[in-house]
């Protein structure tokens, strides 16, 4: 049974210095609806990464299950652990950042090893990065002096990274092609569309169609594989354990050696440019909630931005050490996010705490559907289509986001300038182009006037 909450206050759990720790069963309960949607589509989501972790690191399925467990215990931590009230997910609009950046035939790092070394190095400058700016109290001021369009461009080169990654890498639709465009087709018309958002005011099962997110298309996708002879099931009994000694071995820099000091330089862009849409995501993950207190006094939400920034760069810091993948440790899921405010905001007999919904969701910080054989057997052949999945919907909002933000036409063909530019170059590169054309093509951002 969950501690109860005295009317009017913080949910209870354990504090420890900024954080406050809610045990499930002890502090939070059970939320049903937000149980049984994440069992399904946080744990196929996050299984998302491992063809990425075959591809990129020579793993075995079942190492690439490991750290994929991990990096979700590590994400559910955020709400469970640090006690913040967001439902977190990665930072996926630098994720094509990152694997094209990886795939290009300037990136300096060839070997398996090196390439783990190279993401240790990039998430450790990343948290350290996370924990100076939010600490400082800079992370603000220098988004405030970021140009639009540089800001613009960084979303930009995400959308446009992410669709060449899954309409001319091989290994993505034209793999699967009949399964994958209907996943995809079905995804987009779900959550983007006007005239069935439209429509959703008056069907109700609509509504709660497209509020599963992924999983409608994904689900579309499976049953459409294996008609079309794309997908072909082999299920296996039983209960899977993952190989996580093996795995340490592999990535851990205890074993396989610290990065050297140009990794770091490397992945330094990426790291700034990750903070940028972070920063982002922090915003809108605490305009969703204030929009919804006032309909839950009953439940004090204290929103802390140095703490979410210190919780941030603890997550990335661990992640660096045992299961090294930036960036996966981000600060907001925002579909699910909105979906379980909505629900919260609802009054207490529809949800008893919003971190009970989002501990829910997280199935309580530990991925049992990874460890379930026949389940993840029976997703394996269908992980590239989430994959594509994850990354055309991130490029389709990348993109019309990026394009929302400048305010005239010479800042709107900078940014597709910096776009394309971040996603066929190095991030170094991409970010000096940005840069330049911004300088000479947009000039210095104005100082406003001071106030007398």
């Amino acid at each position: 049974m969950s501690k109860r909450r005295v009317d009017g206050e913080e949910h209870p759990g354990w504090k420890w210095g900024p954080f406050t720790t809610r045990v499930p069963f002890l502090h939070t309960g059970i939320e049903w609806p937000e149980l049984f949607q994440g069992f399904i589509v946080a744990g196929a989501t996050g299984l998302a990464l491992v063809p990425i972790l075959m591809s990129q690191f020579n793993f075995s399925f079942e190492e690439s299950l490991a750290v994929a467990f991990i990096q979700s215990v590590l994400i559910s931590s955020s709400p469970i652990i640090f006690g913040e009230p967001f439902a977190p997910g990665w930072i996926t609009p630098a994720l094509p950042l990152v694997l094209v950046y990886m795939e290009n035939d300037n990136f300096p790092y060839s070997t398996p090893e090196e390439k783990i070394q190279f993401m240790t190095a990039t998430s450790l400058t990343f948290a350290v990065l996370v924990l100076f700016l939010g600490l400082s109290g800079l992370g603000k001021r220098f988004l405030e002096w970021l140009p639009d369009s540089l800001k613009g461009g960084i979303i930009m080169g995400a959308a446009i990274a992410a669709l060449y990654k899954v309409f001319l890498d091989p290994r993505y639709v034209e793999a699967q092609p009949i399964s994958t465009i209907t996943a995809i087709s079905i995804c987009l018309i779900l959550i983007f569309s006007l005239p069935v958002q439209r429509l959703k005011t008056k069907w109700r099962w609509l509504g709660i169609l497209s509020a599963l997110g992924l999983l409608p298309g994904f689900l579309a996708g499976a049953i459409v594989g294996p008609f079309v002879g794309e997908v072909t099931y082999e299920i296996e009994w039983g209960i899977a354990i993952p190989p996580f000694f093996a795995m340490f071995e592999k990535v851990s820099p205890f074993i396989i050696g610290w990065p050297e000091w140009s990794m770091y330089v490397s992945g330094f862009p990426l790291a700034l440019m990750g903070y940028v849409i972070l920063f982002g995501d922090l915003v809108t993950g605490m305009e969703v909630l204030k929009g919804a207190v006032n309909n839950r006094p009953d439940e004090k939400i204290t929103i802390d931005v140095g703490r979410s920034h210190l919780s941030i760069a603890i997550r990335n810091a661990l992640m660096a050490l045992f299961a090294p993948f930036f960036p996966t440790q981000g600060c907001l899921w925002t579909g699910v996010h909105v979906l379980i405010v909505q629900r919260w905001q609802e009054g207490r007999d529809k949800m008893e705490s919003l971190y009970s919904g989002i501990s829910c969701y997280y199935v309580f910080g530990i991925p049992l559907l990874y460890v379930i054989l026949p389940l993840v057997t029976g997703l394996k052949p269908l992980m590239t289509i989430a994959l594509s999945l994850t990354l055309v919907l991130t490029g389709f909002a990348c993109s019309y986001v990026a394009m929302g933000i400048p305010k005239t036409q010479i800042e709107r063909g900078v940014v597709i300038l910096t776009g394309v530019a971040l996603a066929v170059f190095s991030p170094w590169v991409g970010m000096t182009v940005g840069v330049l054309a911004t300088l000479f093509l947009v000039g210095p951002k104005p100082t406003a006037p001071e106030t007398k």
